[in-house]
Protein backbone atom coordinates (compact mmCIF):
# COMPACT_ATOMS: atom_id res chain seq x y z
CA UNK A 1 0.00 0.00 0.00
CA UNK A 2 1.46 3.42 -0.96
CA UNK A 3 1.91 6.15 2.07
CA UNK A 4 1.61 9.97 1.21
CA UNK A 5 4.24 11.53 2.70
CA UNK A 6 3.36 15.89 4.05
CA UNK A 7 6.54 17.15 5.54
CA UNK A 8 6.14 19.38 8.60
CA UNK A 9 9.40 21.21 7.85
CA UNK A 10 9.25 21.94 4.29
CA UNK A 11 6.77 24.37 2.00
CA UNK A 12 3.38 23.30 1.33
CA UNK A 13 2.52 21.76 -1.81
CA UNK A 14 1.74 24.60 -3.94
CA UNK A 15 -0.65 22.15 -5.90
CA UNK A 16 -3.16 18.87 -5.55
CA UNK A 17 -0.06 16.72 -4.61
CA UNK A 18 1.81 15.65 -1.54
CA UNK A 19 5.13 16.04 -1.04
CA UNK A 20 6.06 12.33 -1.70
CA UNK A 21 4.58 8.80 -1.89
CA UNK A 22 6.31 6.12 0.28
CA UNK A 23 5.57 2.43 -2.66
CA UNK A 24 7.34 -0.46 -0.97
CA UNK A 25 11.03 0.77 -0.36
CA UNK A 26 11.06 3.49 -2.82
CA UNK A 27 10.34 7.13 -2.20
CA UNK A 28 9.05 9.52 -4.64
CA UNK A 29 9.56 13.27 -3.63
CA UNK A 30 7.60 15.77 -5.83
CA UNK A 31 9.95 18.88 -7.43
CA UNK A 32 10.90 21.20 -4.65
CA UNK A 33 11.16 24.72 -5.51
CA UNK A 34 13.62 27.30 -3.53
CA UNK A 35 10.74 28.15 -1.63
CA UNK A 36 11.25 29.36 2.25
CA UNK A 37 9.19 26.46 4.90
CA UNK A 38 7.79 29.38 7.16
CA UNK A 39 6.82 32.76 4.59
CA UNK A 40 6.19 30.07 1.25
CA UNK A 41 7.52 32.79 -0.70
CA UNK A 42 11.09 31.71 -3.45
CA UNK A 43 14.44 32.50 -2.14
CA UNK A 44 15.62 35.55 -3.96
CA UNK A 45 18.57 34.25 -6.87
CA UNK A 46 19.40 31.12 -7.81
CA UNK A 47 21.96 30.19 -5.76
CA UNK A 48 19.49 30.80 -2.75
CA UNK A 49 16.36 28.50 -4.93
CA UNK A 50 18.95 26.04 -5.31
CA UNK A 51 20.27 25.99 -1.93
CA UNK A 52 16.15 25.80 -0.33
CA UNK A 53 15.27 23.24 -3.13
CA UNK A 54 18.13 20.93 -1.91
CA UNK A 55 16.53 21.56 2.10
CA UNK A 56 13.71 21.04 1.24
CA UNK A 57 14.01 17.97 -0.42
CA UNK A 58 16.57 16.81 2.73
CA UNK A 59 13.38 17.76 4.71
CA UNK A 60 11.05 15.78 2.95
CA UNK A 61 13.36 12.94 2.88
CA UNK A 62 13.77 12.82 6.45
CA UNK A 63 10.05 13.40 7.35
CA UNK A 64 9.66 9.91 5.67
CA UNK A 65 13.14 8.25 6.96
CA UNK A 66 15.84 8.09 4.54
CA UNK A 67 18.25 10.17 3.64
CA UNK A 68 20.27 11.56 1.13
CA UNK A 69 22.38 8.68 0.61
CA UNK A 70 19.37 6.97 0.16
CA UNK A 71 18.86 9.07 -3.19
CA UNK A 72 18.87 7.35 -6.44
CA UNK A 73 17.76 9.15 -8.78
CA UNK A 74 17.24 12.92 -9.34
CA UNK A 75 15.58 15.39 -12.07
CA UNK A 76 16.56 18.93 -12.02
CA UNK A 77 14.40 21.54 -13.94
CA UNK A 78 15.82 24.70 -14.60
CA UNK A 79 14.79 27.91 -16.53
CA UNK A 80 18.29 28.55 -18.10
CA UNK A 81 20.50 25.68 -19.09
CA UNK A 82 23.59 28.62 -18.73
CA UNK A 83 23.01 27.95 -14.78
CA UNK A 84 23.78 24.73 -15.49
CA UNK A 85 27.01 24.93 -13.79
CA UNK A 86 26.19 26.85 -11.17
CA UNK A 87 23.65 24.58 -10.00
CA UNK A 88 25.81 21.46 -9.83
CA UNK A 89 28.64 23.32 -7.54
CA UNK A 90 25.78 23.44 -5.09
CA UNK A 91 24.22 20.44 -5.97
CA UNK A 92 27.70 18.50 -5.50
CA UNK A 93 27.83 19.85 -1.72
CA UNK A 94 24.54 17.96 -1.43
CA UNK A 95 25.94 14.43 -2.87
CA UNK A 96 29.30 14.19 -2.41
CA UNK A 97 29.83 10.74 -1.44
CA UNK A 98 27.00 8.81 -3.10
CA UNK A 99 26.41 10.30 -6.51
CA UNK A 100 23.01 9.34 -7.51
CA UNK A 101 21.87 9.03 -10.91
CA UNK A 102 20.63 12.21 -12.52
CA UNK A 103 18.42 14.20 -15.39
CA UNK A 104 18.94 17.84 -16.07
CA UNK A 105 16.21 19.91 -18.33
CA UNK A 106 15.63 23.36 -19.20
CA UNK A 107 11.90 24.24 -18.81
CA UNK A 108 10.08 27.04 -20.45
CA UNK A 109 8.78 27.88 -16.99
CA UNK A 110 8.56 26.94 -13.66
CA UNK A 111 5.46 27.31 -10.67
CA UNK A 112 5.87 30.79 -9.29
CA UNK A 113 8.39 31.93 -10.98
CA UNK A 114 10.67 29.33 -9.78
CA UNK A 115 14.34 29.25 -11.00
CA UNK A 116 15.40 25.59 -10.06
CA UNK A 117 13.12 22.84 -8.82
CA UNK A 118 14.06 19.13 -7.86
CA UNK A 119 12.84 15.98 -7.19
CA UNK A 120 14.39 12.59 -6.54
CA UNK A 121 13.74 9.09 -6.22
CA UNK A 122 15.20 7.39 -2.88
CA UNK A 123 15.37 3.63 -2.02
CA UNK A 124 15.86 1.92 1.15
Amino acid sequence: MNKAIIAKNAPAAVGPYVHAVQAGSLLFVSGQLGLDPVSGELKEGLEAQAVQALENMKAVLSEAGYELTDVVKTTVFIDDMNDFVKVNEIYAKYFDECKPARSCVEVAKLPKGGLVEIECIASK
